[in-house]
């Protein structure tokens, strides 16, 4: 018997009023994560993916309205109002959001930002909120938790702020975390440790998680799903192994095609991806990459390509899909 998806989004659109016109930053996505699993996020900056979780979230900004469905555990949270949402936000779904420099308060104590949370959600006292803090602190990796308790974060790194933010989304053991580029501004070994750390963490517990990235490497062996985005739309879904030994998206196939690997020529160029995305404030009719791919034709612009099926657990929105590899074929 399949499990019921703990998360399914359906035709979500977020759009944003703006001074130019309405920025379309998300229009007509639709997946779902099944519960205990990874489902990574990737799409150049400006695809719309940050916009998306937020809209999943409830935490969309003035002048702005989202529609569709989001349905968590069987609950729209789309028709909660926000004294509802207070009661998910932390307890069900928590967030890591891309810089802990301005997520974090900077004039409280980092005991008092990991505890109040718990006291609310879980209504245990200050002594037992301070002992699961360290224990929190511990478990993501912070060197001598009972001194960071008593830390501001600006006495803290970059990295130890990010693991502080991930023990507050985790303080009330939510069923999914959002890690919205959780590495952002942190050096190379820094970025692998945390990600490494969500992982772990994510397996250990069995909760889900949404891991939001720019980076193809970031999501490559840390997801089980990937979903690719492009100027609000999805343009390519199914399992990483998938999506990355078969890309079928032109978009998708350009993405991994301008990616540095380990076995690229020396003093060889990368592809470049030309051109820019589509105005959100009057995105094509069509394709919405069609301006700066290679294979389109008359018939990218007529109307917009839905996703359909080219593979197990596989799905594309292309006119044009790119062939299948012969590894991939070999496999079928």
């Amino acid at each position: 018997m399949t499990a019921q998806p703990l998360l399914e989004v359906c035709n979500l659109r977020a759009h944003i009023g703006t001074p130019r016109g309405v920025v379309r930053a998300v229009d007509g996505v639709s997946f779902s994560l099944d519960p205990g699993r990874a489902l990574g996020v990737v799409g150049e900056s400006g695809s719309g993916k940050s916009v998306m979780a937020r809209a999943v979230m409830g935490l969309m900004p003035p002048r702005s309205a989202s529609s569709g469905e989001v349905v968590f555990q069987g609950r729209d949270l789309l028709a909660l109002s926000k004294k509802d949402m207070l009661d998910v936000w932390g307890k069900q779904i928590a967030m890591v959001f891309q810089d802990p420099g301005r997520s974090l308060n900077p004039v409280v104590r980092v005991e008092r930002q990991l505890t109040e949370g718990m006291r609310r959600h879980l209504g245990i006292g200050r002594t037992e909120a301070r002992a699961r803090a360290l224990d929190l602190l511990t478990e993501v990796g912070v060197p001598d938790p009972e001194k960071r308790l008593s830390n501001y974060p600006h006495e803290m790194s970059g990295g130890m702020r990010q693991r502080v933010m991930i023990a507050i989304a985790l303080a009330c053991e939510p069923d999914l975390l959002i890690a919205d580029e959780p590495t952002t501004a942190l050096d190379v070994t820094i970025q692998r440790q945390i990600l490494d750390l969500l992982r772990r963490v994510q397996r250990e517990r069995g909760m889900s998680l949404m891991l939001i990235s720019h980076d193809l490497a970031v999501v490559a062996g840390r997801t089980d799903r990937v979903s690719v985005m492009y100027a609000g739309r999805l343009a390519e879904t199914g399992s990483t192994r998938a999506v990355f030994d078969d890309p079928r998206h032109r978009y998708t196939h350009a993405l991994l095609g301008a990616t540095p690997t380990i076995d690229h020529p020396r003093h060889t160029p990368l592809r470049l991806i030309e051109g820019a995305l589509p105005d959100p404030t009057d995105p094509p009719v069509g394709c919405r990459f069609a301006a700066r791919c290679d294979h389109t034709d008359d018939e990218c612009g007529r109307a917009a390509p839905a996703l359909e099926s080219v593979g197990a657990d596989h799905f594309a929105a292309c006119v044009h899909p790119v062939p299948v590899s012969g590894t991939a074929q070999s496999e079928r």
